[in-house]
């Protein structure tokens, strides 16, 4: 089915959404990078492994649609038009950053692409993003409102609450649980009686779909059908994409808790190789053009580092501006 839809969406779409898999990847190696370097402040939650998610979801939606992200939001905020730029400064705490400086890594978002600054509770946006659901219906914007959030967020209330009235007004949303197989260090299994969160929407009348979260184009071609038919008025949709973060929850987690032996298994199914081998079994494209989207991608890198290192600080006045009195 995959090859079909390779088919189907053509070369170009298949290389743009290539590119943005290696963006994000790539990101995420540089920003851990600079992190060690001593050049950025705080800790990181970061991405690597799970970007067909991000890439496969967002690409579908417009600037006027929105989403909410989680305590992880460097890869959403890149899919969804946050420029590495402008999330770069951000992480290194720099008023030219996309939050100026006010979000930093866990809360990295920009309202003028349709993302709100991610919220680092767990299940925090699963009750959010119906605000935005209600909103888009009641002005029958034909807008989309996505929520990312993990496997432990379904645990939260917020997620049963989210889901349910969002069913009852039937808003236009997709909830996308990204299913690393871990909250922090808990594994799904040890905290659930089921195995597949989409298990649970059917308590809601809402309809699910399980999909291959390391295959990019699995997630395009699922997260087509689940927009279109938010946007159109049929109510929610939950998509569960069963992924795989290859580094620990936050920078000081040593991944005791999982085997070594788990990981391989998983990064034999990444999809940055996944879509690259592909493009080129089509004879379509080389390796020498898929190694030039490398470089591309170094270039732009390199130029958000120097950005963010010459960007200037905010200032202690700036604290108070863009805040409700």
């Amino acid at each position: 089915m995959t090859t079909e839809y390779f088919n189907d969406i053509g070369l170009e779409k298949n290389l743009h959404l290539y590119k943005q898999l290696v963006l994000l990847r790539r990101f995420e190696e540089r920003v851990y990078f600079q992190y060690m370097q001593g050049e950025i402040p705080g800790t990181l939650h970061q991405y690597h492994g799970q970007e067909a998610v991000a890439v496969g979801v967002c690409d579908h939606l417009s600037k006027t649609d929105w989403i909410t992200s989680t305590h992880r939001p460097h890869g959403h905020a890149l899919a969804k038009g946050v420029s590495p730029r402008a999330a770069m400064a951000e992480l290194y705490a720099k008023a030219t950053g996309c939050c100026k400086a006010k979000g930093g890594s866990m809360h990295l978002g920009d309202p003028e692409v349709g993302m709100l600054p991610a919220i680092a509770i767990v299940g925090g946006g699963n009750t959010i993003v119906t605000g935005l659901g209600l909103a888009f219906k009641m002005r029958r914007s034909e807008q989309v409102a996505v929520c990312f959030f993990g496997d432990g967020a379904t645990n939260e209330g917020a997620f049963h609450e989210g889901l349910n009235f969002a069913a009852v007004q039937k808003m236009p949303i997709v909830f996308v649980c990204e299913n690393n197989l871990y909250g922090a260090s808990t594994p799904y299994h040890a905290v659930s009686p089921i195995t597949d969160v989409a298990d649970r929407a059917c308590a809601y009348g809402v309809p699910a779909q399980i999909v291959d979260g390391m295959d990019v184009l699995a997630v395009h071609q699922a997260a087509q059908e689940a927009i279109a038919s938010a946007r159109g008025g049929s109510g929610p949709v939950l998509l569960e994409c069963k992924t795989y973060r290859y580094i620990g929850h936050s920078r000081s987690d040593a991944r005791h808790y999982r085997t070594r032996e788990e990981e391989a298994a998983w990064a034999a199914k990444d999809p940055i190789p996944r879509l690259g081998n592909m493009l080129i079994e089509s004879r379509q494209v080389s390796q020498s053009d898929l190694d030039a989207i490398e470089h591309e991608i170094e270039s732009v890198l390199d130029d958000a580092v120097e950005f963010a290192r010459n960007s200037p600080e905010p200032t202690p006045e700036q604290a108070v501006m863009d805040i409700f009195a």
